[in-house]
């Protein structure tokens, strides 16, 4: 008896359900499975773990904070790359903060909670902090010495046109001191909460200033990765590490050099992306060497 049409279709269409439900539902990820238990990939297929003392202290593969309980870095040990995801390295959230380099003005309110920085304030602040904790050059290109966006909003008379009526430091409200004092002959007021010196028509102008075209402070020590969970940072930052770090633990900086370079994996294939130190790794090796005192 042959079957009708319309009821050989839907056979088909189950048939075909249970095929691809055993093959993908059952047979594709027991196969991952067993191939993540081959001896040597087993260890990335549990998460990448580091254990220390007997217990997991946190993953290759997932940067931390190594910051007190307030926030502020721990001097004996090696900074990691700031991070956007939650509060910092938090894996339920890892995000970018979504800011670019046209982020140049904040938003100052009479609410703090409202407030938030540009993304050329927060790079000009932690480069900032980065050197007066690690004893360099805290200095970028457009940046005040109070670490924020040396960024000016000028008013003409006529819009884009005319003569200079009006200069206002943006970034900077008071009890500060406008990093410039005059702009074209006309004084520099500071800003103002609650004021869109945008939308009022200022003509947005970011004023490079006398730092040096190369920062001392490398970019991954002033700006997040895009998982905002990278463990890594440039060989650059470690080094201007290694002195604070090897003062807090009375070492011979030569040696915390020797392990940093342990720990500093080249690029991928040998051309793909950049050397790397691992932060956590390095820093439980140097609590197995270099015990702090």
């Amino acid at each position: 008896m042959r079957l009708p049409s319309w009821l050989s279709q839907h056979l088909a269409a189950l048939r075909a359900v249970l095929v691809f439900t055993v093959l993908l539902g059952l047979a594709y990820p027991l196969a991952l499975v067993a191939v993540g238990r081959i001896p040597g990939l087993d260890a990335h297929a549990d998460g990448s773990l580091i254990e220390a003392g007997g217990r997991p202290v946190g993953s290759s593969l997932i940067g931390q904070s190594f910051t007190d309980s307030d926030g502020n870095p721990v001097p004996r040990y090696f900074q990691s790359r700031p991070s956007a995801a939650g509060d910092g390295y938090d894996p339920t959230s890892t995000a970018a903060s979504n800011l670019g380099p046209e982020s140049m003005v904040d938003t100052i309110t009479s609410d703090e909670e409202t407030s938030a920085q540009s993304l050329l304030t927060q790079v000009c602040a932690r480069s900032k902090a980065v050197g007066e904790l690690d004893g360099v050059d805290g200095r970028r290109p457009y940046c005040t010495p109070d670490g924020v966006g040396a960024v000016l909003a000028v008013f003409r008379a006529d819009g884009l046109t005319g003569r200079i009526t009006r200069v206002v430091s943006v970034n900077q409200v008071a009890p500060a001191t406008p990093f410039v004092s005059t702009w074209q002959g006309v004084p520099v007021e500071l800003a103002r909460p609650d004021q869109d010196y945008v939308a009022e028509g200022g003509l947005i102008t970011p004023v490079r200033g006398d730092a040096p075209a190369e920062p001392a402070v490398p970019a991954d020590a002033v700006t997040a990765s895009g998982s905002g969970l990278d463990p890594h940072i440039s060989p650059a930052y470690a080094e201007i590490q290694v002195a604070r770090v090897a003062r807090e633990r009375g070492a011979d900086p030569a040696a915390i050099r020797e392990l940093v370079e342990e720990h500093t994996t080249g690029r991928s294939l040998g051309f793909m992306g950049e050397p790397g130190v691992n932060v956590l790794e390095v820093n439980l090796a140097l609590d197995e060497r270099f015990p702090a005192r």
